[in-house]
């Protein structure tokens, strides 16, 4: 019985595999050459084609396809045949597919790798067949585009809560309503507000920036020193508490300042919220766990006074803060009207946070103030 010859690359000499390398080692350029360079390279080192499959993820038929085509056309074989005209504009169905790969991990496709670089993630759609070609600057610039970027992971707290998917459903489902992306049913909130606690507020020097001559030897001397923060070792002066509540569907603002949070003064802010709209329409509170936002055997206020003013209160999972939208309301803040300050008085400091409520809910739509709570936002 006459067996059949193994297929493999033909001799190549030390500057074709020295070109072969430059291709493989550039990383730019069409993911397509890359992977044929790849093929070739591996069969030249004496891999067999089963083996080439398995590495590069695609099938033997595959391999002895770029194998036959570079014994017979040489490095020309490695470049697609592209037709002239302006580079293909890839459609919607696509862009979604790559978006969502790519915030996947590879593990769940299958593979050994802890995150996507941009060649294997490349490499993935071309062998998939999402795209039949992508450059790694192509696929760079789409991503960009899809806002979607290459970003540390931070630590995450897992909520334990028993009732977590249901919990999370229901928040979505109030975020949806408030949107616009969904109808309400009758009896459902058509209001929905997002409330937290922010602080406490302490008088101290808060990090922040500011515009300053530069230092240096070639200062001039009669120059006043530049600003310092102060350092603090006692702080006799007590702390206030910011209860606010954030509109979805009026995109507004507002807050009331403390010096106490327990349950009292958290149903004095809920009647004040429940006093900005009509009594007939329902309205929503999504808010945390905090112990004087629930009610107990021993004080069933909260839920009373819900019950006997047409309101909802929604509660985020257990360790699932950053599903209250408020949040990211409270980064805006900090950053628009703390970071940098000094403050004498509680006085001073609360001025400053209610006229920052008033200059925000004049100019919702300010781009930096949207770009801030963009990041911020994660729900």
């Amino acid at each position: 019985m006459r067996v059949a010859q193994r297929v493999s690359v033909r001799e190549i000499d030390d500057d074709e595999g020295q070109h072969l390398l430059r291709i493989i080692r550039r990383g730019t350029g069409s993911v397509v050459t890359w992977r044929r360079a790849q093929m070739v390279l591996l069969s030249a080192q004496g891999m067999p084609v089963a083996k080439i499959a398995a590495v590069t993820f695609t099938s033997p038929d595959r391999i002895r396809d770029v194998i036959h085509n570079f014994n017979a056309d040489g490095f020309t074989s490695l470049y697609p045949r592209y037709k002239g005209g302006r580079p293909r504009t890839f459609i919607l169905p696509e862009r979604r597919e790559i978006k969502k790969i790519a915030k996947s991990k590879p593990a769940e496709h299958g593979l050994p790798f802890s995150t996507w670089s941009l060649v294997k993630l490349a490499d993935f759609l071309v062998a998939e067949g999402v795209v039949d070609d992508i450059s790694h600057e192509g696929l760079r610039v789409l991503l960009r585009e899809e806002g979607v970027s290459f970003q540390r992971v931070k630590t995450w707290k897992t909520s334990r809560d028993p009732d977590y998917a249901a919990k999370k459903a229901r928040v979505e489902h109030l975020y949806a309503i408030a949107d616009g992306e969904v109808i309400p049913d009758e009896g459902e909130p058509e209001v929905v507000l997002c409330l937290d606690e922010f602080g406490p507020l302490n008088l101290q020097p808060h990090p922040g920036r500011q515009w300053a001559e530069r230092g240096g030897r070639h200062k001039d001397p009669s120059r006043e020193p530049r600003p310092r923060r102060r350092a603090t070792y006692t702080r006799p002066h007590g702390v206030r508490h910011l209860f606010a509540a954030y509109d979805l569907g009026k995109d507004q603002l507002y807050g009331h300042i403390k010096p106490r949070k327990h349950r009292t003064r958290f149903l004095e802010f809920c009647r004040y919220l429940r006093s900005l709209h009509p009594v007939d329409k329902r309205i929503a509170i999504v808010l945390d766990n905090f112990s004087p936002h629930l009610s107990t055997k021993k004080d069933s206020r909260v839920s009373d006074w819900a019950a006997a003013n047409n309101v909802e209160f929604a509660y985020t999972p257990t360790n699932s803060s950053w599903l209250n939208r408020i949040e990211a309301q409270f980064t805006a803040l900090r950053y628009f009207a703390l970071d940098g300050t000094d403050h004498p008085t509680h006085k001073a400091q609360g001025s400053m946070i209610r006229r920052y409520i008033i200059w925000r809910n004049k100019h919702a739509a300010n781009q930096r103030l949207r770009e801030v709570v963009d990041r911020a936002n994660v729900a």
